[in-house]
């Protein structure tokens, strides 16, 4: 049997719709290259893990949920920061480098 999950990997419950995921060509290259698992930091996102943020952003982003504004998480990886920002209107939610921004 399998160990269990450290608790910062584990999944959360979603807390607020995703919509379409993607990714931009930056981001998908880093992902690649430093073999990321993208869909755990999407998860982290989506479950209130707002990773690499100051805590005024984290409490932006946690009105947001509930006010319907754009949500932005930061993670530090192997490879360098990745953003996740879900729109407002939860449509889509991309996963981009800063510099793609």
């Amino acid at each position: 049997m399998a160990a269990p999950a450290p608790a910062s990997t584990r999944s959360r419950a979603a807390r607020f719709p995703l919509g379409h995921v993607v990714a931009t060509p930056g981001a998908l290259d880093l992902v690649r290259t430093h073999g990321l698992d993208v869909i755990a930091l999407v998860g982290r996102h989506a479950g209130g893990d707002w990773g690499d943020v100051s805590e005024h952003d984290a409490q932006a982003n946690d009105r947001s949920v509930e006010g319907g504004t754009r949500v932005l998480s930061a993670y530090e990886t192997k490879g360098g920061k990745l953003w996740v920002l879900t729109e407002a209107d939860r449509s889509a939610t991309t996963v981009l480098l800063p510099s793609d921004y």
